[in-house]
């Protein structure tokens, strides 16, 4: 899939290279700002058991 990206980017190396980071920072930008607001109250990370006694002991 990456072989294919690169492929069929315009230019030589450096402008590909230049356009791959500009994908891969849309790409970041576009999962922090839209896909994990989304997804993290489906996400189980609120879900955790802690014994209520303060003692620190495990089990």
């Amino acid at each position: 899939m990456y072989g294919w990206i690169w492929r069929h980017l315009p230019g030589n190396i450096l402008v590909k290279a230049a356009i791959s980071v500009l994908l891969v920072l849309g790409l970041v930008y576009l999962l922090f700002t839209y896909v994990f607001p989304w997804a993290e109250p489906l996400l189980p990370f609120g879900d955790v058991t802690v014994d209520g006694n303060g003692d620190g002991a495990v089990g």
